[in-house]
């Protein structure tokens, strides 16, 4: 359950293979990176040495991965410190200090690899058309946070902003959670539908060192005003978009391929992933017909919301058919009419899709989806335009 404290969680893929796509880094305080940064960095303030970062990192990773006890990474932690000779950290010599520290590492590490995990899980497509509602859960015992009290209990639909900026935990020790409802249970709750996200106004926090002012919603502690996991699936569709371009088009088919059957792709198309996605492969033929330079076929996001306006019954499995409708579909093209394409039915559904070249032609998107009748697929396409295939 999402509101058991972090030290009685059984680790689940997800949460293991969020913590072991980080980049290990060395910091000096706590604060040097910010936010969402840290879904792309394993850090512990002071430590500076590359030998000491990983051992420490590698008894993190044994926690997160075997479920080790707070009393079985103190132990480790320990021996660490001892061979390495490490002395920039709090509490050294006291027994206190070094209880405060390693909780603080243990705890921190736990809970956001969880909660990034519990991120990917809760936005899966299917997860979210069976149970479309969040709430968050307040789970603290001792000294409750006045405002996490307040959250608790509160109901929004999946993936609502709200939670961009409110996901837990939400400061230091913080144990809250959130957990999926379905449409029954939202019900059984006397609604009737999702609460409205509260609006608890803004705090300014002044870094100390550099004077930079930022602004973090009431409640949240500085630098905790993300959702762990959200930008690294993010980043993880970037990271393999930039490599798509310099790869020959048959490892940029198999890659496209596994993206789009990816979870990542639902996400996208619920609107949870920002930017462009790559959707299919030109094939070879009308590569070169469009005179493109890269392979790769890329969906942005704000065609794909303006693809959802407009024809709310195109779904996700219609958009996973696109490298198919490229592949076996009729291509046309308007006569005279340089860097874009049309093309028509595939599998017995007749499609309506478009995709064009950019004028550098150094990249290619994916314009439109929609279903359409044969007479006017007829009467608009075949009876207009020049047939390539």
């Amino acid at each position: 359950m999402p509101t058991v404290s972090a030290m009685f969680r059984r680790p689940f893929k997800e949460q293991v293979a969020y913590f072991r796509q980080k980049q290990s880094l060395p910091t000096n305080r706590w604060d040097d990176l910010w936010r969402d940064e840290h879904d792309k960095a394993f850090v512990v303030a002071g430590a500076t040495k590359a030998d000491l970062l990983a051992d420490l990192r590698a008894a993190v990773d044994d926690s997160i991965a075997n479920g080790q006890s707070l009393g079985e990474f103190r132990r480790q932690f320990r021996e660490i410190v001892a061979k390495r000779g490490w002395t920039g950290w709090t509490g050294e010599g006291s027994k206190a200090g070094t209880a405060w520290r390693t909780r603080v590492i243990y705890k921190t590490n736990m809970d956001t690899s969880y909660m990034a995990g519990r991120w990917q899980q809760m936005t899966d497509p299917d997860v979210v058309r069976a149970r479309p509602y969040w709430r968050y859960v307040h789970n603290t015992v001792e000294n409750p946070r006045i405002q996490h009290q307040r959250w608790d209990g509160l109901v929004l639909a999946a993936g609502d902003p709200w939670f961009h900026t409110h996901w837990p935990p939400n400061g230091w020790g913080c144990n809250c959670g959130v957990e999926t409802m379905s449409r029954r249970q939202l019900e059984r709750s006397g609604r009737t539908g999702p609460d409205t996200a509260p609006n608890d106004g803004m705090t300014q926090h002044v870094n100390d060192r550099t004077g930079e002012v930022t602004e973090v919603p009431n409640g949240v502690q500085p630098g905790w005003d993300y959702a762990p996991g959200k930008s690294a699936a993010e980043t993880a569709v970037a990271a393999r978009l930039n490599r798509l371009d310099t790869v020959e088009a048959n490892v940029a088919r198999l890659n496209v391929k596994d993206l789009v059957e990816s979870d990542l792709f639902g996400r996208f198309c619920a609107g949870e992933i920002q930017g462009e996605f790559p959707i299919a492969v030109v094939p070879p033929t009308e590569r070169e017909i469009l005179g493109a330079e890269s392979p790769t076929v890329l969906l942005s996001q704000a065609s794909l919301a303006a693809h959802i306006e407009r024809h709310p019954e195109i779904g996700l499995a219609d958009y996973r058919r696109v490298q198919t409708l490229l592949d076996r579909g009729e291509v046309y093209r308007r006569t005279g009419e340089d860097g874009r394409l049309i093309y028509l039915t595939v599998d017995g559904v007749t499609y309506r899709a478009a995709l064009k070249r950019t004028q550098d032609g150094k990249r290619n998107y994916f314009l439109t989806l929609f279903k359409v009748k044969e007479s006017a697929a007829e009467r608009n396409v075949r009876n207009k335009m020049e047939r390539l295939r």
